[in-house]
């Protein structure tokens, strides 16, 4: 008589186990993660505008007035995307990203249609329709993947925000550098170019982007800081490449070994997938091996079995099931008392809770949320989209506007994935509000329209820096204070609402102001010289003036905004002192004591056999 307990070493071992792995890997939630980075990292077509826009105006003779409305359309179109959240909320993301991937072909086809004479001369009208189809698809793509992966990951919100957004910021300089390796200087192609890879990336991970269980491990916010540290290399490679660009002509040949460079970066998260996967993979074939570490009973025929331990363990592999019945028996009872979107609009649930989409629209904290991003998020994104002009203005060299130009994506980068990282760790850490985090950035990015303002020696270098970096870092803190503040179940809508803000201050503060005064200077400019501006001619302002008083208003405005964020920190002062993540954590170990009980109930029929029964063998 001889009994044999224990497992020997869990590895790799056939092919079945290959498969199993294989398997574990592609729908495992680090894959999800993946594949949103290459998601993201397509989706900033509407960054390159700048490259593309004079074959535009070139061809179909436009003047500026038109190719700015064309730039506002885009703007609109980018970030308006309450209907891309209101898709998701009744349907999958797949069906999202779906969507998202035929606008982006159909938008940016359209005009390279028209750019190429391919078809008739559109009209004015149908080509602000195209480019903004075109650049709506960004909001497809961000609410498929991007709202996904903070509901998968809600515990670490922040950085998972933090590092996609940032991935969104560096995909203007990594399309640029793939496109140069393909089309090398035919930027009619590039219009083409974003038009099919980010519908072909979005089709190709179509069913790898979903929502799944949120399972707390001890190692996520170290998994998370893998995937930074090879976002910074591909930042930094970005960052190197952008400056010997400018001063070195390129090849197309070298072009392409810059191109298989960022390729490889932009892949090598998959490593990090495939160790963390491995591990998890080896802990359920752990699990399975070994259902019960208790010891086997061995007893010979006739020998009593005492019945008081029997039961206990049926009670023991019973317990699972009861719970889980219990679970859903509770999640059931939960949807059937759940407030429908029209009800009780004016009396919303604690913060934290999920509110409905009207209950955090008329929400007071919305509201001070949206008006204090209208202020900052406007101003910042005034002063990039005129960075290439102030520099011009103030008579710096064209080849450093060229450059400083260039790198606002890196630094937009690294202050998308310092806010959410940073305001994570100082937020779990020692409970430090992530408004005051949004507080704190916009009196930052109020000295960087101040170095504008005042033309201070060289300030515009310092001043693209602190702005790129303001602009990105907003982005992140808006987006999570919006998730914590009124919950995780209409996220997809709300994180859309949140995007609003930044059209509505752009088109306040560049066009009403900015673009207002910078005509009026230069038509001063022209008188003064005696000249008249002909009709269609551009204007030209150079000096301090140009852009000095529009720049003193939008300080003005994002201090005042900053003020206005002040009150959203007053009035969440309790809230961010205690457990916000309390209620996700516990949802998340009750459905990993399910799943256990799960493969209890459902595992090898000879492990239960050895709890519930003796084993009775011949002496």
């Amino acid at each position: 008589m001889a009994v044999v307990g224990g497992a020997g070493p869990i590895g790799v071992q056939g092919w079945g186990d290959i498969k199993s792995l294989s398997i574990q890997c592609i729908t495992g939630r680090w894959f999800v993660v993946f594949a949103s980075f290459l998601i993201m990292a397509a989706a900033g077509a509407t960054y390159m505008f700048g490259l593309y826009s004079g074959d535009i105006k070139t061809t179909l003779g436009y003047d500026q007035s038109t190719l700015n409305l064309l730039s506002f359309f885009k703007d609109f179109g980018s970030n308006v995307g309450v209907l891309s959240g209101l898709i998701n909320e009744l349907c999958p993301p797949w069906i999202v990203l779906a969507i998202g991937a035929v606008l982006n072909f159909l938008g940016y086809f359209m005009i390279w249609l028209s750019v190429t004479k391919k078809i008739p001369r559109p009209q004015v009208w149908q080509m602000c329709l195209y480019i903004c189809i075109g650049a709506n698809s960004q909001s497809f793509a961000n609410t498929g993947s991007l709202v996904t992966c903070v509901k998968n990951f809600p515990e670490s919100r922040g950085v998972v925000l933090g590092i996609l957004k940032g991935y969104v910021g560096l995909s203007g300089a990594i399309i640029t550098q793939l496109y140069f390796a393909i089309y090398y200087n035919d930027t009619k192609g590039l219009i083409l170019f974003i038009g099919w890879l980010p519908a072909a990336i979005s089709f190709v991970f179509l069913r790898t982007i979903r929502y799944m269980k949120p399972v707390r491990r001890p190692n996520e916010l170290k998994v998370f800081y893998n995937f930074l540290y090879i976002s910074l290399g591909l930042a930094g490679f970005l960052l190197v490449m952008i400056i010997i660009e400018k001063r070195v002509h390129f090849t197309q040949s070298e072009y392409g070994v810059s191109a298989a460079m960022v390729t490889f970066l932009m892949f090598l998260p998959l490593a990090v997938v495939f160790f963390e996967e491995y591990k998890i993979w080896q802990g359920k074939k752990l699990e399975l091996v070994d259902l019960d570490p208790k010891p086997l009973k061995i007893v010979t025929q006739g020998e009593k079995v005492n019945p008081d331990e029997a039961t206990k363990i049926v009670d023991s592999v019973s317990a699972p099931k009861v719970k889980e019945i219990g679970i859903v028996s509770n999640e059931i009872a939960q949807e059937d008392n759940s407030t429908k979107w029209w009800q009780n609009v004016f009396s919303p649930p604690p913060r934290g809770e999920d509110y409905t989409i009207l209950q955090a629209l008329f929400s007071i904290d919305m509201l001070i949320l949206f008006v204090a991003c209208i202020c900052g998020v406007g101003g910042t994104l005034t002063a990039i989209d005129n960075l290439g002009q102030i520099g011009t203005s103030l008579r710096y060299p064209k080849r450093s506007i060229s450059t400083f130009v260039s790198l606002v994506s890196i630094w937009n980068y690294l202050g998308r994935v310092f806010s959410g990282f940073v305001s994570e760790h100082f937020l779990t850490k020692y409970k430090f509000p992530r408004p005051l985090m949004l507080t704190l950035t916009m009196l930052l990015s109020c000295v960087g329209h101040l170095l504008i303002a005042f033309d201070v020696p060289n300030g515009l270098y310092v001043a693209s820096v602190i702005i790129g970096f303001c602009f990105g870092a907003q982005w992140p803190l808006l987006f999570a204070i919006i998730s914590e503040l009124f919950g995780l179940k209409y996220y997809a809508t709300l994180y859309n609402f949140g995007s609003v803000a930044s059209p509505l201050g752009l088109y306040v503060l560049n066009v009403k102001i900015t673009g207002h005064l910078y005509d009026k200077e230069a038509k001063k400019q022209l008188a003064a010289l005696g000249l008249q501006r002909k009709e269609g001619q551009e204007l030209n302002c150079v000096g301090v003036n140009c852009f000095k008083l529009s720049f003193i208003i939008i300080t003005v405005a994002t201090f005042i905004g900053a003020i206005v964020s002040l009150i959203l920190v007053a009035r969440t002062r309790k809230f961010y002192k205690g457990d916000i993540y309390k209620r996700y954590r516990e949802e998340a170990t009750v459905d990993q004591e399910t799943e256990m009980g799960t493969k209890v109930e459902n595992g090898d029929k000879t492990g239960q056999d050895a709890k519930i029964g003796q084993h009775v063998v011949s002496a």
